[in-house]
């Protein structure tokens, strides 16, 4: 019998069960979504309408696992991406929360991240259908940043980082500014997913895990410290899994892993602080983890009594993040107060010379740095992988208008540029150097003879260089390294040189360094 259910209410245990089996939800500390089911019955115009208008009330007001945690800290909250967010700790400065990741390891809150899994024998061809990227070939273990795609036009849905879990298991992180007009839409469209032919389809909402990031040059000393020894996404993805409903050989779920806890812990020193909090029982040595890979590997914390306690199933600890510098994402259940444990433990562990909270200011200037894009402002709809200077996501093989996947058709001849007979593109992502004031978003930029060519979409001090900092789009032709034009900022034109990015050379860990001669 084909069936759908979408579970929005928090869980209280066991958040990744396997779709096919029964569920029931009890609410959390935390702020509950609203209950919703549908099966072979769909639900009536009232219950959707009902269920948009408590979504999009709790969308506006809801919290990561580790809320509580960030008061009692200091923190300075602020509404991002329909979460309370920390923007910054009262102990530390901006500028010295980012100059402290680059030294040590800063611990970043990222459970309002949306974490999606894929499973089935069509996961892949599913992937492959909505992202440029090649996904077939990944090996387990292993992590790539992608985009999901608009068909026709090749427009960026939404950035995200797809890592293979299993041979047809696939887990992808996406915004959490996207989320709202998500389930507005598969409220909608639920009705088209029940019905199908060949096999069984799930969309499945969970909550009750959480998600950190510990980002600096410390980051993996401080995690390693608490290792146990012993929106617009959802309505894209509904859409564009209609052809996956009949699938041939087996199945295809989709779940939507909300509330887990997800932290990132960032900066040199992060191995050592996160090595201590995996069980050694796990045996899993993080610096034999390289940039870009994933390991599994249960986590302890400590009680209240300084003893350890091994944290329920295994965290999904991947290599990277969103600095520039060496660090971890780790992803792990929570189901009650886990995320609070862990993130106690991280601290005290490692202590304040080595780990500091940090938030999204900082996290904000260390990806300006890195040439990072940030979704709604660098990227958009409108933005086609190609213009936004991603055509490196984009392997030799899929640079086809028939690759097959959305957008392909239109993306193809923008690779090519117009000098070699090609299509190429009307403008491009490019950094820039500012003099005088930081241009902020939305500054507008001119050619010296007063010609409008561009827009900036992200722009700061950069703590780092001690310098003003941009990332933006000019008109094609302007965007070599090293031409220089004019910004408006506060009414005054200023100076803006196009430069290369990143601004500051990532340190990823790819390998330990080779010995001396």
């Amino acid at each position: 019998m084909s069936r759908i259910r979408l579970l929005a209410a928090a869980r209280a245990a066991r958040p990744l069960l396997l779709a096919s089996a029964p569920r029931t939800a009890a609410p959390m500390a935390m702020a509950a979504r609203p209950r919703f089911y549908t099966g072979p019955t769909p639900p009536s115009p009232e219950a959707r309408q009902e269920w948009r208008a408590q979504l999009a009330a709790s969308a506006k007001q809801d919290k990561t696992p580790l809320y509580d945690f960030h008061v009692a800290h200091g923190g300075k909250m602020v509404l991002f991406g329909g979460h309370h967010m920390p923007v910054q700790y009262a102990d530390l400065s901006l500028a010295q929360s980012h100059h402290f990741t680059r030294a040590h390891a800063s611990l970043f809150d990222v459970s309002h991240m949306v974490q999606h899994r894929f499973t089935g024998p069509q996961a892949a061809a599913f992937l492959e259908k909505v992202t440029p990227s090649g996904v077939r070939d990944m090996e387990i273990g292993t992590s790539k940043l992608s985009t999901f795609l608009w068909p026709g036009t090749g427009g960026i849905v939404d950035d995200t980082m797809i890592t293979r879990t299993e041979e047809a298991e696939f887990r992808v992180v996406s915004n959490a500014g996207t989320r709202e007009k998500v389930f507005e839409y598969l409220t909608e469209h639920t009705a088209a997913l029940q019905k199908p032919e060949g096999g069984e389809f799930w969309w499945e909402v969970l909550q009750g895990l959480g998600l950190v990031a510990l980002q600096g040059p410390q980051s993996a000393e401080v995690l390693q410290k608490v290792i146990d020894p012993a929106e617009g996404v959802f309505e894209y993805l509904t859409e564009h899994t209609a052809a996956l409903q009949k699938p041939e050989g087996g199945e295809f779920w989709w779940e939507v892993l909300q509330g887990l806890g997800l932290v990132a812990l960032q900066g040199p020193q992060s191995a050592e602080v996160l090595q201590k909090v995996i069980d050694p029982a796990e045996g899993v040595d993080l610096p034999a983890v390289y940039f870009g890979q994933t390991v599994w590997a249960r986590l302890r914390a400590q009680n209240e009594s300084g003893e350890w306690i091994v944290l329920p199933g295994k965290a999904m600890i991947s290599r990277g993040g969103y600095t520039g510098e060496d660090g971890f994402e780790v992803s792990f259940e929570s189901p009650g107060n886990e995320a609070t444990r862990l993130a106690e433990t991280l601290l005290s562990t490692a202590g304040p010379e080595t780990l500091r909270l940090a938030g999204l200011g900082a996290r904000d200037s260390l990806r300006l740095e890195a040439g990072m894009c940030l979704y709604g402002h660098d990227i958009d709809d409108t933005t086609t992988p190609v213009e936004a200077a991603l055509s490196w996501i984009i392997p030799k093989e899929r640079r086809r208008a028939d690759a097959g996947f959305h957008g392909a058709e239109a993306i193809a001849p923008q690779l090519v540029v117009k000098s070699k007979g090609g299509q190429g593109v009307d403008r491009r992502r490019v950094g820039f150097v500012v003099a005088g004031a930081p241009a902020r978003e939305g500054a507008e930029i001119f050619t010296k003879e007063g010609e409008k060519v561009g827009v900036v979409t992200s722009g700061s001090p950069s703590p780092t260089l001690g310098k003003n900092i941009a990332m933006g789009y000019v008109r094609d032709g302007l965007h070599k390294a090293g031409t220089e034009l004019d910004v408006v900022v506060r009414g005054k034109k200023r100076g803006l040189t196009v430069t290369k990015m990143p601004f500051v050379a990532a340190k990823y860990f790819k390998g330990p360094m080779p010995a001396p001669a």
